[in-house]
């Protein structure tokens, strides 16, 4: 079995939680300290610069998705870009219609659509996963998908299963149908191909964590023209508004562009500390990084195979994302697991009996060959 070497990161599997790249820390310890200085330093600059990063976080971001300029804009999570989009919209859009979600889409925005639906006077449709299965399927999700759906919220991959959906398949069947489309890409972006219009779709939401290698705080929101003008944003503020220094309390009027989505003063702290993973990304060779993912991603699946492991993630790559889930044995004892897993520099979770694998760019065979080891003997096969 290969030594372990904790420096190196060759065992590290969280790309689903928190995405490195070699010098990483190195990076953030300079953006940061320049931030501090600028921040420290008696005179006028603070704001120029400060915003300056800003906007350069949403400068990389608006490539990366290659959304038009003015259609996007920072958040803190996804949650709080997905409530201000639902508090945004003129009601004929959701009041007496229904909104359509999966069960497995991340738990958080399901909490925050529950409790919105009764004020707001949409049902709230959640498609069911079928007995035994870990990802709801994209059949389902369209024979749920009626005229009554006023907006559907797709989950480009998901969190438990790494199911990646029939993208295409979707914003076509919402078209239809008359729907708003708006997806959460949180567990795709950075690794998977994906643009705000290919297919065009009404607004996207993600966050600067996983594949991206940011910190937490880097949300963003994307809405797409013609719905952006149409947006009314309750959760607004001074930053919400074309000239922030008007302080005439009668005369508020949003931006023009995704601005009106912004409500107090920022969080430039989350943009300016994950602008060098934004920068560090965008000169990568894209498709070696997904080429990367793939090859030891079938590697997991051959020798969880080998191993009798189930396999609770789609084994078509094609239909899944970056992470490779595997459902340990009844008898497996999960924390112990990956306590033990830790100890031989191998970095991974478990959500119940469900263990979570997600190689990145400093993860290596070598960490394959030594987390296979370790869980073989851990599990007595």
């Amino acid at each position: 079995m290969n030594a372990p070497n904790p420096a190196n990161g060759d065992g590290y599997f969280l790309y689903h939680s928190i995405g490195m790249y070699p010098g990483k820390a190195e990076d953030m310890t300079a953006a940061l300290a320049a931030f501090s200085s600028s921040w420290g330093t008696f005179d006028d600059s603070q704001w120029t610069q400060a915003l300056g990063r800003r906007q350069q976080f949403i400068d990389r971001w608006s490539s990366l998705i290659g959304a038009p300029r003015g259609t996007l804009t920072t958040a803190e999570n996804v949650t709080t870009a997905l409530y201000s989009l639902i508090g945004s919209l003129p009601a004929h859009h959701l009041a007496g219609r229904k909104l359509l979600v999966a069960a497995d889409c991340f738990p958080s925005l399901h909490f925050l659509l529950a409790g919105l639906a009764p004020r707001l006077g949409f049902t709230l449709e959640t498609v069911p996963l079928r007995s035994g299965e870990h990802w709801v399927r994209d059949e389902d999700m369209i024979a749920a998908w009626t005229e009554e759906v006023g907006l559907a919220l797709i989950t480009f991959v998901t969190s438990t299963a790494s199911h990646r959906c029939d993208l295409e398949l979707l914003v076509a069947h919402g078209r239809r149908m008359g729907s708003l489309v708006g997806v959460d890409i949180t567990q795709g972006a950075g690794l998977l191909p994906f643009r705000v219009d290919a297919p065009a779709v009404d607004f996207t939401v993600s966050t600067t964590l996983k594949w991206l290698c940011g910190t937490p705080g880097a949300g963003i929101i994307h809405v797409a023209e013609p719905l952006l003008k149409q947006c009314r944003p309750e959760l607004r503020g001074w930053f919400s508004q074309e000239n922030i220094f008007s302080w005439d309390l009668d005369a508020f009027a949003y931006a023009a562009d995704a601005r009106r989505f912004d409500h107090g003063t920022p969080s430039v702290l989350a943009c300016a500390g994950s602008l060098p993973a934004l920068e560090w990304h965008a000169a990568q060779d894209q498709a070696a990084m997904l080429a990367h993912n793939r090859a030891l991603g079938a590697e997991i699946i051959a020798r969880a195979d080998e191993l009798g492991l189930s396999l609770a993630s789609p084994r078509d790559e094609r239909r899944r994302g970056g992470s490779i889930m595997l459902r340990l044995p009844d008898s497996a004892n999960t924390a112990e697991i990956v306590d033990r897993l830790r100890a031989d520099a191998v970095h991974a979770d478990c959500r119940g009996r469900i263990l979570r694998l997600s190689p990145g760019m400093i993860t290596t065979r070598a960490g394959v060959d030594r987390l296979f080891a370790r869980l073989g003997g851990l599990l007595g096969r």
